[in-house]
């Protein structure tokens, strides 16, 4: 027997563990996936979390939702935020940091008027830049929150208009101890309006900013410092 026969056979045999490994390595190449990293992670969940929550509200949410979007298992989302009221209040917290950081941030003018321009107008870009975030904020909180719920917050905007409010009261020789209830009375107006302008995005954003000034400037313009009532009921 000619011993080309065996030569033939060694030589596949050495051909045929480098195609399998060719193959093999292809394989491993298709279905490889990248491992992430614990804090990437944590923000792929925050981002599903926050999407979900928009939509579909707290209670309408489950773990097992969250975990298959993100591709892991339940257990993962509970190693991260002890569970779904946990996730839930980190998305709240960084949504509120968010908001009264834009507000705070855009006040940066010397005269009232436009001062009061400047707090509409961060509140509508809020609005229109992180629509998710405010759907979510304007939900009655279904947990207990550290950072308080959306009262609170437009509480905490309150507390800077009431500054300047109270530097107008005070020029003008009315009561200045009066400048927190006007303050809330003047963010809660800019907040209610923004849910409703949430929806039907009509007007444009430089329109309502400054139909909300010209009802909020005007009527404080004419500010009576004594108010009186003129209808029957008198307590």
């Amino acid at each position: 027997m000619e011993p080309v026969a065996t030569d033939s056979n060694t030589s596949g045999n050495r051909d045929r563990p480098a195609r399998a490994a060719r193959h093999s390595g292809s394989g491993t190449r298709r279905t490889r996936r990248v491992r992430m990293t614990g804090k990437e992670r944590r923000e792929q969940l925050l981002d599903i979390g926050r999407t979900l929550f928009a939509e579909r509200g707290f209670g309408g949410t489950s773990v097992e939702e969250i975990a298959a979007k993100a591709g892991v298992s339940k257990p993962v989302v509970y190693e991260h935020f002890g569970g779904k009221e946990g996730l839930y209040a980190v998305v709240v917290d960084r949504e509120m940091r968010q908001l009264l950081d834009m507000v705070t941030g855009a006040l940066t003018a010397g005269h009232p008027r436009e001062l009061l321009e400047q707090a509409a107008f961060a509140l509508l870009d809020y609005i229109e830049a992180y629509t998710d975030g405010f759907r979510i904020l304007v939900r009655d909180s279904p947990v207990a929150q550290s950072t308080g719920t959306f009262a609170s917050l437009i509480s905490d905007i309150a507390t800077q208009v009431e500054d300047i409010l109270g530097l107008e009261f005070k020029a003008r020789g009315f009561d200045a101890k009066l400048a927190p209830l006007y303050a809330q009375a003047l963010v809660g107006m800019v907040a209610l309006t923004g849910q409703w302008w949430l929806d039907v995005r009509k007007p444009k954003k430089a329109e309502v900013a400054a139909h909300l000034v010209n009802l909020a400037w005007h009527g404080l313009d004419g500010l009576e410092p004594k108010p009186r009532l003129i209808g029957h009921r008198k307590s």
